[in-house]
């Protein structure tokens, strides 16, 4: 049931937030759909593991390859795909309470939590990086795929 919740909020979120964002129309339904399945990912992943890094790489690479693959299929930049789709794996809490500590001096717990932020920003980066170097290889396959179904 946490699965079919989570995929539901996501696509909205991701929507919501392409609409704010004002990307085109025609991207909006493909970015909520990898933005929900990338956080299923998420979740799935978590719940395996105790880690941070492993679910946010994880989920970037969904990103990073459903978000190329649709890309293509509706002729738009990849951009615009990925820009919502992180609405969700973004560590905003993390980073409040990490400011929010070094405003109380709770210098501690504020480095911890910066670490973490940061910790989850290089797996997010490195996830869309190994996406990125995956998809190099399919690009031209699935342009060859696109280009023969219209």
């Amino acid at each position: 049931m946490e699965i079919l919740v989570g995929f539901i909020f996501s696509f909205l979120s991701t929507v919501g937030f392409g609409v704010i964002t004002n990307v085109p129309r025609r991207t909006l339904l493909p970015a909520g759909l990898t933005g929900a399945l990338a956080w299923v990912v998420y979740l799935l992943v978590q719940d395996a593991t105790s880690n941070v890094i492993l679910p946010n790489l994880l989920a970037a690479i969904t990103i990073g390859v459903l978000a190329n693959v649709a890309a293509i299929v509706v002729r738009a930049p990849v951009n615009v795909l990925y820009i919502p789709c992180l609405v969700s794996l973004v560590p905003g809490a993390i980073i409040f309470l990490s400011m929010k500590g070094f405003t109380l001096g709770q210098d501690n717990t504020a480095l911890q939590n910066l670490l973490k932020t940061l910790t989850i920003a290089m797996s997010l980066a490195v996830g869309f990086l190994i996406a990125e170097a995956f998809f190099s290889k399919l690009r031209p396959v699935i342009k060859r795929w696109a280009a023969k179904q219209k």
